[in-house]
């Protein structure tokens, strides 16, 4: 009775992880709920056989779940120690009289705040959220796309953002999404939000993804940019290594940030 109580508790809680995620990789499930990969599968199965998950490849999302838009408010209560490593770190691939493109995020507003100690830096973002967090940063000029208010997301999508972006060339192009792997590259659940990370990726010279772990291994509906465009990710310690090692085989530079729980 003991176990069956257990495991009862144990599958509410992962249902309360895909349902707060949208998807999840299968890693980050054994994580969070400190149990075996072999545990978690059985217990996606049962919850699955129930209807109340669709069970992917390395991972479960909602039944619909891969076109599931987390809000803000949703994404931003999942791994801020790691969104917050992440922005120091992808900070540093940031100089001194660059202008660079930025998406919209929790991760790359964290990102955002991080550079009010640059100097002549021109930031190009849909993101009211990266735009508000820059406002007052004297070495800082931000030009803000224009379009029509997401406001699930405090961000700027349409055809108006798409033509804005396509007279932009930035050194870098910032971005985030809700899944990342070596297979398919940044994904995303929603069709306008798409257009527009994939305008927002081809108006640079680069593409820096910002992914914390439970993005890695996890994949949305709509791919946005192929792994073969993709040139740096910036993730944390907590990120699948073997999705990580695929990432690497493919040429694209992965920097890991140090989190607060893993700096020991």
């Amino acid at each position: 009775m003991v176990m069956f109580v257990f495991a009862a508790e144990r599958r509410q809680r992962i249902l309360d992880l895909v349902r707060s995620s949208g998807a999840i990789s299968l890693r980050e499930l054994a994580r969070q709920v400190e149990t075996s990969e072999v545990t978690v599968r059985r217990d996606l199965r049962a919850l699955a056989a129930q209807g109340l998950l669709d069970r992917h490849h390395g991972g479960a999302a909602l039944p619909g779940g891969l076109s599931h838009e987390p809000t803000y408010s949703e994404k931003a209560l999942v791994a801020a120690d790691a969104k917050a490593a992440i922005a120091g770190l992808a900070a540093d691939l940031v100089s001194d009289g660059d202008a660079i493109v930025v998406g919209a995020g929790t991760t790359t507003q964290a990102f955002a705040a991080r550079l009010t100690r640059h100097a002549e830096l021109t930031v190009v973002t849909n993101s009211l959220l990266v735009a508000t967090g820059l406002a007052g940063a004297r070495g800082v000029d931000v030009v803000m796309t224009g379009g029509s208010l997401r406001g699930s997301i405090h961000a700027l999508v349409g055809g108006t953002t798409e033509q804005a972006l396509a007279t932009v060339q930035g050194t870098r192009a910032f971005i985030s999404g809700n899944g990342l792997t070596a297979a398919r590259g940044l994904s995303t659940p929603n069709l306008t939000v798409a257009g527009v990370d994939r305008a927002l990726a081809a108006a640079a010279d680069e593409v820096i993804v910002l992914a914390d772990h439970t993005k890695i291994g996890t994949e949305a509906l709509l791919q946005t940019v192929a792994p073969e465009d993709i040139q740096h990710v910036v993730t944390d310690d907590a990120s699948d290594p073997a999705e990580l090692e695929a990432l690497r085989e493919l040429g694209i530079m992965v920097h890991v940030a140090a989190t607060a729980a893993n700096a020991s």
